[in-house]
């Protein structure tokens, strides 16, 4: 048999690594020093402060309980509707976010009035000692087929959906670049992917929604802050609860995994997000929706 080994000690000169690796069962391997015990990710944002907006109900409750439940102090706005008693639900919200341990606070404020945004932030900074994570929750529907799509319908879904989300982003972004920290999670939805009939509004708005995080991204990213998006696909809340029952059992269907979110398990990838696990991921658009674009 030929002697790989013996051809090549002949034409060159026993190497250091060669003799060692001949040694390696006679010597013993130095000791070293143990590796520090990785961080769990509630203890990289332990002690910081969230805002999220839309926080009294359905996903944006989910988030912020979330955020408390790993010592994030928590700031949530919300607004007056004529059908729903927002503000009744925004302080059972506040009152289980103060349960948790952590301080809180609850104010009205409109995301689309860029006066008001400005002051709900100034006040968020000065009650809770700054702001390190945002994440733009804030959202309203107005469905109707296109060609009966009222201008004014058309409008409102844009300024909440967008101009809402840019008046936060411009709130927040002086003094996250002022300390060179912050991250930002916007909610976009799979709708700006695989748009469903009658939501020409709310597709287009999330649409634009990315569009937003990539720029804002590539803006603030010199100044270490993230910019990403979650894209949610049905998630079970109030809103969801209204649709028709055919509804909800086409999208339990279309979903690989053969379910509609629970909304915990939209909040705990915002939460990622704004983690240290995440520090190298911006401009990105994490898809949540159980597998229901992977059939478009």
């Amino acid at each position: 048999m030929f002697n790989f080994e013996h051809r090549f000690e002949s034409l060159t000169p026993t190497s250091p690594w060669l003799t060692a690796a001949r040694e390696a069962t006679r010597v013993v391997a130095p000791q070293t020093e143990p590796r520090p015990e990785q961080q769990r990710l509630a203890e990289t944002i332990h002690g910081r402060v969230v805002v999220v907006t839309g926080g009294a109900t359905g996903l944006g409750r989910a988030t912020a309980l979330e955020f408390a439940q790993r010592g994030v102090a928590v700031a949530i706005n919300y607004v007056d509707l004529p059908d729903r008693d927002v503000a009744a639900q925004a302080l059972l919200t506040e009152t289980a976010i103060r349960a948790l341990g952590v301080p809180v606070y609850c104010a009205r404020c409109d995301v689309r009035n860029h006066a008001e945004v400005e002051k709900f932030v100034t006040t968020v900074r000065e009650r809770l000692g700054g702001v390190h994570y945002l994440v733009n929750n804030a959202g309203v529907a107005h469905d109707g087929a296109l060609w009966r799509l009222s201008p004014e319908a058309w409008q409102e879904v844009l300024d909440t959906n967008v101009t809402g989300a840019f008046n936060c982003i411009q709130a927040v972004a002086g003094s996250m670049r002022a300390q060179r920290y912050g991250k930002i999670v916007n909610v976009a939805s799979h709708q700006a992917f695989r748009p469903g009939f009658g939501i020409a509004n709310y597709a287009a708005s999330k649409a634009a929604l990315i569009g937003l995080t990539r720029s804002a991204a590539v803006d603030l990213g010199p100044s270490n802050v993230n910019v990403n998006a979650v894209a949610p696909g049905f998630v079970k809340t109030d809103l969801l609860s209204k649709l028709p029952r055919e509804v909800l059992e086409r999208a339990e269907h279309e979903s690989v995994l053969g379910r509609v979110a629970e909304p915990e398990d939209v909040a705990r990838v915002i939460v990622f997000l704004c983690s240290e696990e995440a520090r190298h991921v911006t401009g990105q658009v994490i898809v949540v929706d159980g597998g229901l674009t992977l059939g478009s």
